[in-house]
């Protein structure tokens, strides 16, 4: 099975969220600041379960202060850390079973249930919350994350939701390390998915990302090279790429300026 990691935005709703950025980003002087960053971001991590076992959901509180430690070691060079607020344990089965993002089934509604009730914190403060998704539209679903221009929208909406079992040292072989949380956090702080739907639009906005047309399986002993015709081969260990945890090891300088930029223009801006 392909499992797969989502942001919760359309490429079309993507471009234009793009044009916003680009235009707040000029007008906050973000480009002046960015670079110079060294922000500490409190997390509030809420365990939901089905019950008092792993297999309900209640993952040690060892595993949430190592998703913690991993966080910060693959945001090291990035300007960011983050810092654990608190850890709540939310015994709920129909939020641990069906809370997702598909707006087309029930799910979206017990998803917006659980974050209202429990979210805590500005735009500034990152709340994180593990699930299992064992009762949703699409059982490949390994984390889905809100972008920061949604925030202003839809405070309570904004953060990050992952399967309880891609903690480091969960279960879920080879997406186990830690690696979905750091994927998932890429997006809440505005970055894309490497690839795209074609090799010749802007793919993620990001000039030092090479075009990437499909999304990387497993971790593969050489790059494939999805996009013959543009510079660079796919970057399968970018933490913005399907690859199994293993692999991803990087953000690129491109993806770091445009987190920084895209913290100061919509998360600093809107506490």
């Amino acid at each position: 099975m392909n499992f797969i990691r989502l942001a919760t935005r359309s490429y079309e709703q993507v471009k234009i969220d793009e044009a916003s950025f680009q235009e707040k980003k000029n007008l906050s002087k973000a480009k002046q600041s960015a670079l110079n960053l060294n922000v500490v971001i409190p997390v509030h991590w809420h365990a939901i379960q089905s019950g008092d076992s792993l297999a309900e959901g209640h993952i040690p509180e060892s595993q949430v202060i190592d998703s913690i430690k991993v966080l910060n070691e693959d945001y090291a060079t990035t300007g960011f850390s983050f810092k654990l607020e608190s850890a709540n344990y939310v015994t709920n089965a129909t939020w641990f079973e069906a809370a997702g993002p598909d707006t087309d089934y029930p799910e979206r509604v017990y998803q917006t249930e659980m974050k209202g009730k429990l979210h805590q914190g500005n735009a500034t403060t990152l709340n994180i919350y593990t699930v299992g998704f064992t009762n949703i539209s699409d059982p490949r679903l390994l984390g889905y994350a809100t972008f920061p221009k949604s925030y202003i929208m839809d405070p309570l909406d904004d953060g990050v939701v992952i399967l309880y079992s891609t903690v480091p040292g969960g279960s879920s072989d080879p997406n186990n390390l830690g690696r979905t949380l750091t994927h998932e956090v890429g997006h809440w702080m505005n970055l894309y998915h490497t690839f795209s739907e074609s090799c010749d639009d802007d793919g993620d906005f990001v000039d030092d990302t090479p075009a990437q047309l499909n999304s990387t399986k497993g971790c593969p002993t050489v790059a494939p090279d999805s996009c013959p015709g543009r510079p660079g081969r796919d970057p399968i260990h970018n933490y913005m790429d399907y690859s199994s945890d293993i692999c991803l090891t990087e953000f690129t300088p491109g993806q770091i300026r445009r987190m920084q930029e895209s913290f100061i223009s919509f998360r600093i801006d809107s506490a």
